[in-house]
Parts: C-alpha cells; structure tokens; sequence
C-alpha cells in the first residue's frame, strides 16, 4: 500500500509519539511513584543527616509468620531507631490517627489509602521482634513527599516534604549506646530477606494472597473461620484485627501484623 507524502509524514509523526505514550504511562504508575517516592527520601537523608550519627538501611523486607513485610527507610542512631513510611501522593489529604483508612482527593475525584500509620504500626512490630529492644527506642515517621496538602490535623510524625528529617532530628536524648547501634545494623542486615526483584516479587504474591477475599484465616482457639472486625473502644480505638466467627462463645483475636 503508498501512501501520499502527507499521510507518509502523518504516519511518522504518530509512531513518534508511541514511545513518549510509553513514557507517560510509565510515570504515572503507582510503583514509579513509590520508587520515586523513595529515592527523593534517600537522596534528602544523605544530604541533611550526618553520616556519622545516622545510619540509613532502605528497601528492608523481613519475614513474618505470614511471609514478609516491606519497610521502606530504617535510620538508626544513638537517639532512636526511625522507621520512615513514604507516601507520594498529590492532592489533598484527610485522615486521622485511629481512621483505618485515609481519603486522598485530587480535583473531583478522591481514593481511598490505607492509614500510613497504621501500616508503620505494622513494620514496627515485626521490627521490634526482630531486634527484641523496648518500644520507647523505635519511632514511626510517615514522610509524604508529593505536592499534596493536609487538609486534617495530623500528629507530629506525619510530616510533608523534608519535615521528616526535622522531625527526626528533634530527638536529643541518647536511648542507645554505639555498641546497641552496631548491634542493630548488624541484626537488620542479617535478618532481611536478600534485596532482589525475585524477593520483591514473593512479596507481593504473598500480599496479594492475605488481602484477597477469598483468604480464609483459621482461629487458634476453636478452627472455624476469622473475620476482620475493628476496635470501637479502648486504647485500640479504630484499629483493625481478626476475630473469630464464633464470638463471644470464642474471643480469640490477631492483630493484623
């Protein structure tokens, strides 16, 4: 088939524009967004945190009893052990402490997101564990790093731009001696899982797996079926867990770590 020099020149300019669709795409994903995400947090920590007294770890994934959870920043130092949370998000954002989930609006159109916080709670737990070292010297940071803008009041760890690092940098007091610190790179590094595209692929299969719908949890106690519930009072206020069907004749519960 000819084509006339003006179709010819048409034709060109469209295959042109197919890798910078691509491209386009390509940034918009959510992974590209989170690796982003990421990067800037890393690139901001090496710059305005002194080498010498904070000790960044990035991308940890360690296992759990149901597979693995991924951090994405761990700084640790003499006055703490900071487990950083990245969120590249644009927009506005509301949200609160206790709500399971956040609301993200951008123009006319808001999402739903898993509270960052909660999800820090999460890493926290399996982190503690790991390193078997008292609550009072892990702190969670949540670092929102797109143009987004609070539209809620939010706690003193949930920071936008670099205000993690001022955040971090607000604590003064030695909790942990430079022997206790060594000791810690030395436990994370030895515990995470290797950081490949292989493990970051299980990972996800594995996540996928434990939120699909159709996963069925077996209760401890009495083996029938747990359901997702969350709490309405107490010191757990908003929190979710999984409970057994049979309740109240069985009142066994699992926290969502």
């Amino acid at each position: 088939m000819s084509y006339s020099p003006a179709a010819y020149a048409v034709l060109q300019a469209l295959y042109g524009l197919i890798p910078i669709v691509l491209i386009i795409g390509f940034l918009k994903t959510r992974w590209f967004k989170g690796v982003l995400g990421e990067t800037m947090v890393k690139f901001a920590a090496k710059i305005r945190l002194p080498a010498g007294t904070y000790h960044p770890i990035h991308n940890i994934t360690l296992p759990t009893q149901e597979g693995s959870t991924q951090i994405d920043h761990i700084f640790v130092s003499r006055f703490g052990i900071f487990v950083v949370e990245t969120k590249n998000i644009k927009g506005w954002v509301f949200g609160a402490q206790n709500q399971a989930q956040w609301t993200q609006q951008l123009f006319n159109t808001s999402f739903k997101f898993q509270n960052p916080l909660r999800q820090n709670y999460k890493h926290i737990m399996v982190l503690r564990a790991t390193l078997d070292v008292p609550s009072r010297v892990i702190y969670s940071v949540v670092a929102f790093v797109g143009r987004s803008t609070f539209k809620s009041a939010m706690p003193a760890n949930v920071t936008r731009g670099w205000g993690y690092i001022t955040y971090i940098k607000s604590f003064r007091e030695e909790v942990l001696s430079e022997a206790e610190v060594q000791r810690v790179l030395a436990t994370i590094q030895s515990a995470r899982l290797e950081p490949t595209r292989a493990t970051n692929r299980r990972h996800i299969k594995q996540l996928k797996k434990r939120l699909h719908p159709s996963a069925q949890k077996k209760c401890p106690k009495c083996d029938r079926s747990m359901v997702l519930r969350t709490a309405q009072r107490g010191s757990n206020i908003g929190r979710s867990f999984w409970g057994c069907s049979a309740y109240p004749a069985c009142r066994a519960v699992q926290s969502m770590t």
